[in-house]
């Protein structure tokens, strides 16, 4: 994993809006987690990475938190 974004304690569009900014540093294929405790999220994250192609692989949840992993697309 290249990057993690703590946004824990931020609310929508927050989070999304962090990862957009970080993603679009990182090369096609690296790998970013997005920690946030936000309800939206849920929505949010899978809805901007089906939009701009980038890959969710997974959503796990640990310490009230879940934890998206993303794969930065072409």
């Amino acid at each position: 994993m290249n990057e993690t974004i703590d946004a824990k304690g931020l609310l929508c569009p927050l989070p999304v809006l962090r990862l957009r900014k970080r993603i679009r540093l990182l090369a096609t294929g690296d790998v970013i987690v997005l920690i946030s405790d936000d309800p939206a999220a849920v929505i949010d994250v899978p809805h901007f990475c089906s939009e701009a192609g980038h890959t969710l692989i997974s959503i796990c949840e640990e310490s009230g938190a879940k934890h998206f992993l993303v794969r930065k697309g072409a």
